[in-house]
């Protein structure tokens, strides 16, 4: 299994089916919660070539939740019956929203916010709602 090697060595991996470079897996974990999520790390953007890979080899649907926010990275990609979407926010997006100091708190669309993750999954899913209907 690919997360004990990835303990024993101490370094990202991948199947050694998989013919991409880079995009190693780290810190892998299986969530056993109801929902079953096989959750883990990469560096910098989403290794989406790589799992695109593992699903086709496995023929598998899968849905991948991504987020690097020092580089304003923020989406969703699915895999379904072949076919890959990626749905992510821009600059503009971010936009949108605003960080107050004097109060630590979010202000989007008249409404405060403690954290942004709310504001980031309701941008998020208006983008998907868009390209669903």
């Amino acid at each position: 299994m690919i997360a004990d090697k990835q303990q024993s060595e101490n370094k990202g991996q991948l199947p050694d089916f998989v013919t991409a470079e880079g995009g190693y897996f780290l810190d892998l974990y299986w969530n056993d919660g109801d929902d079953g999520i096989f959750q883990y790390e990469t560096r910098w953007a989403p290794n989406t070539e790589i799992v695109e890979q593992i699903a086709k080899y496995y023929k598998v649907d899968f849905t991948l939740d991504y987020e690097e926010m020092g580089n304003g990275i923020y989406g969703k990609i699915t895999y379904k019956d072949g076919v890959l979407t990626d749905i992510y926010l821009e600059e503009e997006d971010f936009e949108t929203y605003e960080y107050d100091e004097y109060e630590d708190a979010y202000h989007f669309e008249g409404e405060t916010y403690e954290g942004d993750w709310e504001i980031l999954e309701t941008l998020l899913e208006r983008k998907i709602s868009k390209v669903e209907n």
